[in-house]
This record gives structure tokens, C-alpha cells and sequence, in this order.
């Protein structure tokens, strides 16, 4: 009897280090620090936890996940506007402040001058925006793949075989 006692306690208690997660903090802190822009490691290292107990965490408790998902919804769509303004270019309005001489050894005041500055398109951007929105035609690697889109088929040519190859294709080219 004493030994199934025992066995029950055993099962109940986990084995290692307890967790320190608080349910009533942590989520509250983690989407703050996602909203100001900390990524997950940076958060890790406030806490003072390993980035895979963070990793850990967002996979056990719902409410910690979903806490990063909204704290980082905001500044992620912030970044995406500028980084699509920064791709198609734009314009704001400025102003030039002039130091302007009162003539005759009287001084001089300054003027403000209402202007429109324009930031021309960023091709950097322009391509970081296409490879992420438009992968199946603007990523550096590209897939080959044959009839059917099976795998390809490697032929080993002799030389005869190359170059009467070689030939019909260049027939065909010149036609």
C-alpha cells in the first residue's frame, strides 16, 4: 500500500526546475515589449530566460502567444507601409528656413518657406518588397523541373551524340 502511495506522488510532481512563468504577468509584459518593437530573443533576455524557454512557453500557455501575435501585429504593418512608401517613393511637405539680411547693417531674421520634398523610389526596396509578395517570379533561385513538373532527366551524350546535337539546334536557330 505504501509503495502505490508512493508511486502517486511520484507521477504527480514533474521532474526539473519549476517553471517561472506567471500567467498574470508575463503575457502582459511580452506584448508590450512586442509592441516597442523586441523580438523574442530580446524578450528572453529581459526576462531572464533562455530564448527557448520563450519558444517553450509560447507553445504551452495560448495566452502568452497570442500576446506576442498582438504586440507585434502593429509595429509589423507600420514597417510594411514605410517599406512600401520607401519602394514606390513619396512626398511630404517641409519647410526651408532662410536667414534673410535686413539690408543697411540692420541684422538679418529668418523666413520659413513652405516646400514639398520628394523621396524618390528605393530599388532595394522595390525588390525586397517583390521577392517576399511575388516569390514565383522574382526569387534568386529557380526550380527546374521536367515534363509534368517530375523530376528532370540527366542524359549522358557521347560526343558524336553532342554534336549532332549541337548541329540541330543550331540549324533550327538559324531558320
Amino acid at each position: 500500500m505504501a509503495e502505490k502511495a508512493k508511486g502517486k506522488r511520484a507521477e504527480a510532481r514533474k521532474p526539473g526546475r519549476p517553471s517561472r512563468y506567471k500567467p498574470e504577468l508575463h503575457p502582459l509584459l511580452a506584448e508590450a515589449w512586442a509592441a516597442a518593437g523586441k523580438t523574442d530573443d530580446e524578450i528572453a533576455d529581459i526576462l531572464g530566460v533562455a530564448r527557448s524557454t520563450v519558444a517553450k512557453w509560447k507553445g504551452e500557455h495560448p495566452e502568452f502567444s497570442d500576446a506576442l501575435k498582438r504586440g507585434k501585429a502593429n509595429p509589423d504593418e507600420q514597417v510594411e507601409r514605410s517599406l512600401f512608401q520607401r519602394a514606390v517613393g513619396y512626398s511630404f511637405d517641409s519647410e526651408k528656413l532662410l536667414t534673410v539680411s535686413d539690408g543697411q547693417g540692420e541684422g538679418s531674421h529668418v523666413e520659413r518657406h513652405p516646400i514639398v520634398e520628394h523621396c524618390p523610389p528605393d530599388v532595394t526596396a522595390q525588390i525586397f518588397w517583390l521577392k517576399n509578395r511575388r516569390p514565383d517570379r522574382w526569387r534568386d533561385r529557380h526550380e527546374l523541373t521536367g515534363a509534368g513538373g517530375g523530376p528532370l532527366e540527366v542524359v549522358e551524350l557521347t560526343p558524336e551524340q553532342r554534336q549532332a546535337r549541337l548541329a540541330e539546334i543550331l540549324s533550327k536557330a538559324k531558320s
